[in-house]
């Protein structure tokens, strides 16, 4: 269907060198839109735009750190002077670190605060001034379950994704006007990296499935479709959202 169509659309899809970033990046290739990789490891890059490209994707790669403001603005300005227009962004980029709240470190709350809240305004700023000019845009902000639930020993986590729902809805109350749709995708219990070891863990896998309604961990793969809508014509009155992909985790006690 032609309002589902990217063709002719590109794509910036941060941390996307591999797990959730790397399936939303390949999903998007399929809906037909010329895709930009990114990550600090050029290596990675590399390996992740050789896949994409085996499965004949265009792909562009554009290493930057996303917590470095100034590098941000740099790269995304000379790709915009030098290349195609960005005409859809995915906040990805994210991290986790585990531990009693009462113990936690104060320099990794500040680093989870850097990767998973400051660089969604260093990206996004960086990009909506552009699309701004053109009067329009796609930009999409990958949040979590933990955007509405909190778990034992992730706090600071928990707070970096509540402040991903209402920077959404800040981006929305500010750019809606100049024609530009921000909404938030916030994945349930995926099986990534990221989640390697609660995957590993037998009462916690046991425990999630009991606890989610539809009995199983999520797949990359089931993200893809709510990320094609947001990113198309489809979703063109649709702003400021949180959509949550969790199996039914957010909907049940």
């Amino acid at each position: 269907m032609d309002l589902f169509s990217l063709k002719d659309k590109t794509a910036l899809i941060t941390g996307s060198s591999e797990g959730i970033g790397f399936a939303l990046a390949n999903g998007l290739a399929e809906a037909g839109a010329r895709i930009i990789i990114n990550g600090r490891d050029k290596e990675k890059l590399s390996s992740a735009a050789r896949k994409l490209e085996e499965k004949h994707a265009v792909v562009d790669q554009l290493a930057f750190d996303v917590t470095d403001y100034h590098q941000v603005q740099e790269k995304i300005d000379n790709y915009h002077k030098n290349n195609s227009q960005i005409d859809i962004l995915i906040n990805n980029a994210g991290m986790q670190h585990r531990g009693p709240l009462e113990d936690f470190p104060p320099e990794m709350f500040e680093k989870l605060m850097q990767t998973n809240v400051s660089s969604i305004f260093n990206v996004g700023q960086a990009v909506a001034r552009h699309m701004i000019k053109r009067g329009n845009g796609k930009v999409i902000n990958i949040a979590s379950v933990q955007t509405m639930l909190a778990r034992p020993g992730i706090a600071p986590y928990t707070t970096t994704k509540g402040a991903v729902a209402n920077i959404t809805k800040g981006m929305a109350t500010d750019w809606a006007g100049k024609g530009l749709q921000i909404n938030a995708i916030a994945p349930g219990y995926f099986e990534t990296k990221l989640t390697a070891a609660l995957v590993a863990d037998p009462e916690f896998s046991a425990w999630l499935e009991k606890r989610t309604p539809a009995g199983r961990w999520g797949k990359v793969e089931e993200l893809v479709g709510v990320c094609v809508f947001l990113s198309s014509a489809a979703s063109s009155f649709v702003n400021g959202q949180t959509i949550f992909v969790d199996g039914g985790i957010t909907a049940s006690l």
